[in-house]
C-alpha cells in the first residue's frame, strides 16, 4: 500500500486524526483514517507475588477500570522509553522503582492508530507521593496478588488489552 496524501483533520493535546489517500497494490485508489498519539510506557509494579494496579474512569467507555499505571509524555512530545516509564510509575503510584527491566513492545491498534507502548517490570520498589494529573484526580491505587489479578481478568474486570498482553509478557519473561 502506498500513500498518495495525508490531511490532518483532528488535533488535540494528545492525539492527532488524519485521512491518507492510498493506492492499493492492485491499482485502486482508497482512503484510510488513522489515529496519531505518541508512544506510551506501561509499567508492571512487582513487590514479590503482588501487583500494583491503578483503578481510573475510562471516559470512552463509561466505567471504572483497573490496569497497569500507564501513560504517555504531554503535549505529543517523544520521550526516551525508560525515562516515561519511571515517570507514568511516581505519577500514578507514588512508587519508585529500583531496578526497571524492559519486557517488551506492544501495538495498540495496528488497524487504525500508530501508537506503541514498551512494557517495563518495575522490582525493588519504594513508597513515594503520587504526582497526578488533573485527568489521574479520580484514580485510586491497589495491591493484588498475581491469582487475584487473573481472576479479576477471568471475570472481565480487568479488560485493558494492553495490561493483560503485558501480563502475558511477564509470564513469558520469567520463563
Amino acid at each position: 500500500m502506498r500513500q498518495l496524501s495525508s490531511r490532518e483533520v483532528y488535533r488535540n493535546s494528545w492525539m492527532t486524526v488524519r485521512e491518507d489517500g492510498i493506492r492499493r497494490p492492485d491499482g485502486t485508489d482508497g482512503i484510510y483514517g488513522v489515529v496519531d498519539k505518541p508512544d506510551y510506557a506501561l509499567v508492571i509494579p512487582l513487590d514479590g507475588d503482588r501487583l500494583h494496579l491503578v483503578e481510573q474512569f475510562r471516559y470512552p467507555i463509561g466505567l471504572r477500570r483497573w490496569e497497569f499505571p500507564q501513560g504517555t509524555a504531554p503535549g505529543l512530545a517523544d520521550m526516551d522509553a525508560g525515562e516515561l516509564a519511571a515517570r507514568e510509575l511516581r505519577e500514578e503510584t507514588g512508587l519508585l522503582a529500583g531496578r526497571m527491566t524492559e519486557l517488551g513492545l506492544l501495538d495498540v491498534a495496528p488497524g487504525m492508530s500508530s501508537q506503541r507502548g514498551r512494557v517495563f517490570l518495575a522490582t525493588e520498589l519504594t513508597v513515594g507521593p503520587h504526582e497526578r494529573e488533573h485527568e489521574e484526580q479520580d484514580m485510586r491505587t491497589g495491591w493484588f496478588t498475581r491469582a487475584e489479578f487473573e481472576k479479576l481478568v477471568a471475570r472481565a474486570e480487568i479488560t485493558d488489552a494492553q495490561s493483560i498482553a503485558a501480563y502475558t509478557l511477564l509470564l513469558l519473561h520469567e520463563r
